[in-house]
């Protein structure tokens, strides 16, 4: 008489897998079923396995970020297809950012004249309030508008936008906007931009256009990428409104970058 094996359900499967960390799930294995909970525990419990990132692919994304975000998104467009999800499964991208982060704090500290206590305190304050908190305020009204005003009739009720695509493309945008305000302006600050010059005032407030405008446009590119959503391009209007306080600082002589700078060094000192 031969003895086949017990049947097993598809839930005892996935529980050994679930139990069973450090192996790939089957082919069959639905990330779709993942709760958002699920995916943000996957995603922080990766946050400190650099042997498992892909630091390679999140440098292509800066670079592309730079030169041409749209090819940034379609590697969204792809996860979506592979992985059933447009959010990044792979903290890469936020470890490098830091990265940038502590870099170019450590910069501030030497241009300010800074000692190593106000250093810490603003790279504390950069990463926790410039960055993430700013971006959370900012991913969750985005979130919200989005799938509350820009979904498609044929996507509601079974499709919605992820909150962690929503702070991605927070992180996306801040990037270019971190190298432009904490990295150019930082090496000509004492050259061109701290004066009372025309021509200073005019380079700084430009350089705080140029960050804030291609904030927004990648943001748009981001929104612009999901196929769920319709009227996207209203999330370019905000670049009118930049483009008026831009002109209303040059007339009435208000140097953002020197407010900028002193705002850091009082904060901390």
């Amino acid at each position: 008489m031969s003895l086949s094996p017990p049947s097993r359900s598809p839930s005892s499967i996935n529980s050994q897998f679930r139990r069973a960390s450090y192996l790939p799930p089957p082919a069959t294995y639905r990330q779709d079923c993942m709760s958002a909970a699920a995916k943000r525990y996957k995603y922080l419990r990766r946050l400190f396995k650099f042997q498992q990132m892909d630091f390679e692919s999140a440098a292509w994304q800066m670079l592309h970020l730079l030169v041409a975000p749209q090819k940034v998104y379609r590697d969204f467009q792809y996860r979506k297809q592979n992985k059933a999800q447009f959010a990044r499964d792979d903290p890469a991208f936020l470890v490098l950012l830091s990265l940038w982060l502590c870099i170019s704090s450590v910069g501030f500290a030497i241009t300010l004249g800074l000692g190593i206590l106000s250093f810490l305190k603003l790279l504390l304050y950069v990463i926790f309030v410039d960055c993430i908190s700013v971006g959370v305020v900012i991913a969750s009204l985005l979130w919200f508008v989005s799938n509350r005003y820009l979904l498609k009739p044929q996507a509601r009720g079974h499709e919605m936008v992820e909150w962690g695509f929503t702070f991605d493309v927070h992180l996306n945008a801040f990037f270019p906007l971190l190298l432009i305000l904490h990295g150019l302006q930082l090496l000509i600050y004492y050259v061109l931009l701290d004066n009372d010059w025309f021509i200073s005032r005019l380079a700084g407030n430009s350089l705080w256009l140029i960050a804030l405008g291609y904030y927004v446009y990648v943001t748009f590119l981001g929104y612009k990428s999901l196929p769920i959503l319709q009227g996207t391009q209203v999330l370019l209007y905000p670049l009118t409104a930049l483009l008026l306080v831009y002109i209303v600082t040059i007339v009435i002589g208000w140097n953002i970058s020197r407010s900028f700078m002193d705002f850091y060094h009082y904060r901390v000192v």
